[in-house]
């Protein structure tokens, strides 16, 4: 019945292209709608969009597994079985090599000079270049601010210590772990903690304190690491079937877009001021908190520039965001140390 309803809002784009779409939509988040933040972020969203179109555009929002599982999200998107989707860029990485850069580089961007890159530095435009012939309109809306480096069982020491280790973690930062010898595996955000509590993995990365918190790992683990080497931003975004994007005006598109941005600032505002409150509550569960020994980052930082320029010889188009980020960082330090001040 729900995918019925998908199919007759998405031939109603279709024949209504070039004139204003009213009605509800349907969409699917890959994260639960009771995560915090990540999970509360596309509802925020659709409403800012219902404001802004004068209840013109309804979208309904949906949790993980509503329609389908969450890993198939894209394909369901792109096949328009629904029209609208809520995801972490780097889940698409099988079929969209330069998501796994977008979704979150290591030893990348802070989250303002990532938000920069996309929006002024030419960063989306390189993006939905890989989305295009997948039939999906990219809106990057939720931004998230530097992550910890994970759930730990075991103490890290060394980089020998990382050898056999089963870690949940996505993206490159998978990639260059793995590269050092650990096991590294995807794990769908509700069932890490599940994976961590029996024993099925001995690590696991999922976000920030203030979202970390929220799925209770401070319970089951009690070692948490720092910095977030992996992710020191990431990105969310809205993904639509580009026929029901077609099926849009102009105004109502762009309306979407600027709902996306303001997301994004209050995003930014409400992570930022919750970090250090999420940190004590979880010091107070008997957690340890602890950096990385600088051995095992110099070790990591090797490890993820090699991952990614592998990635650039194979792909064009994660070589030209690669460079073109890398790029956009080099020039933002420049500003940004100049402005530095003493402590």
């Amino acid at each position: 019945m729900k995918y019925g309803l998908c199919a007759a809002v998405l031939a109603a784009a279709i024949a209504g292209t070039g004139q204003a779409q009213a009605g509800q939509y349907d969409l699917q988040s890959v994260f639960g709608l009771n995560v915090p933040s990540i999970g509360q972020s596309p509802a925020n969203w659709a409403k800012r969009v219902k404001l802004m179109t004068g209840g013109e555009i309804d979208v309904k929002v949906h949790g993980a597994g509503d329609f389908v599982p969450p890993f198939e999200l894209f394909g369901a998107v792109s096949s328009g079985a629904i029209p609208f989707g809520y995801d972490w860029i780097g889940y698409w990485a099988s079929s969209i090599p330069v998501a796994n850069l977008v979704g979150a580089m290591p030893f990348g961007p802070s989250p303002d000079m990532a938000l920069g890159w996309m929006f002024e530095g030419g960063g989306l435009e390189i993006i939905q270049k890989a989305y295009d012939p997948h039939g999906v309109k990219v809106i990057p809306c939720h931004l998230v601010v530097s992550e910890a480096g994970g759930w730990f069982n075991k103490d890290i020491e060394t980089v020998d210590d990382l050898k056999g280790l089963n870690m949940r973690i996505a993206g490159l930062g998978g990639q260059a772990l793995a590269r050092l010898g650990a096991n590294t595996q995807l794990v769908p955000a509700g069932e890490i903690y599940v994976s961590l509590e029996t024993g099925r993995i001995d690590a696991a990365e999922f976000s920030a304190p203030q979202l970390d918190i929220g799925v209770g790992f401070q319970d089951i683990v009690k070692n948490y690491y720092f910095p977030g080497w992996h992710q020191p931003s990431s990105w969310n975004s809205i993904i639509i079937n580009m026929d029901v994007w077609g099926g849009f005006t102009e105004n109502q598109q762009q309306i979407m877009i600027e709902a996306c941005k303001a997301n994004i600032t209050a995003v930014l505002a409400n992570e930022s001021e919750s970090q250090n409150e999420a940190l004590e509550k979880i010091e107070a569960a008997g957690v340890t908190v602890r950096r990385l020994p600088d051995e095992v980052l110099a070790a990591l930082k090797e490890s993820s520039t090699a991952v990614m320029e592998d990635e650039a010889a194979r792909d064009p188009l994660f070589k030209e965001a690669y460079e073109s980020l890398t790029a956009y960082m080099d020039r933002m330090s420049r500003w940004k140390g100049l402005q530095e001040l003493p402590r």
